[in-house]
């Protein structure tokens, strides 16, 4: 399991006296543990896990992206460190073309017509997808299929008729 990958992890960086990897990996370990206290589970799995990786990971982007307005580079660098040490625990990310083909089958499944159905569809798809995609990609990726475009005969209409 993940959180026993992530035990090892941490052991060997403190052997191999790695103090940045050590205390990343035992602050996750942390939060690991207090997750695992308040839904009163013991063993948490992997989709749990992630999904308290992620929020780690959520974190590290905020403080990047606050130290680098602040102008503290060093602090910056050290939380992007953080960031790749964290990524590596991540199952790997689905393509666009991979979440787009689940998105059809979701919008077919749930007979999704329009963006008023983006609710359904999103559902579908993020049990699917779980952990292997973004959120923010998916949510584009479905509003982008359910909006209407516009007819293509419509919007050349104003030059055939005033373009001479």
């Amino acid at each position: 399991m993940l959180d026993e990958k992530i035990m090892n992890d941490y052991k060997e960086a403190m052997k191999a006296r790695d103090s940045l990897k050590s205390s990343t990996l035992s602050f996750l370990r942390a939060e690991l543990m207090n997750t695992a206290l308040a839904k009163k589970k013991k063993p948490l799995d992997d989709n749990e896990v992630i999904t308290v990786i992620k929020k780690q990971i959520k974190q590290r982007q905020d403080s990047i992206e606050q130290f680098e307005k602040g102008n503290r580079v060093d602090m910056a660098e050290k939380e992007k460190k953080e960031l790749e040490i964290l990524k590596v625990y991540l199952p790997p990310e689905m393509s666009a073309e991979d979440v787009g083909k689940i998105i059809e089958e979701a919008i077919s499944t749930t007979g999704a017509q329009g963006p008023q159905d983006m609710g359904k569809v999103m559902k579908e798809v993020m049990a699917k997808v779980s952990g292997q995609a973004d959120g923010k990609l998916v949510s584009g990726l479905v509003r982008q299929r359910l909006t209407p475009t516009p007819t293509t005969p419509n919007s050349n209409a104003g030059l055939e008729s005033g373009g001479k």
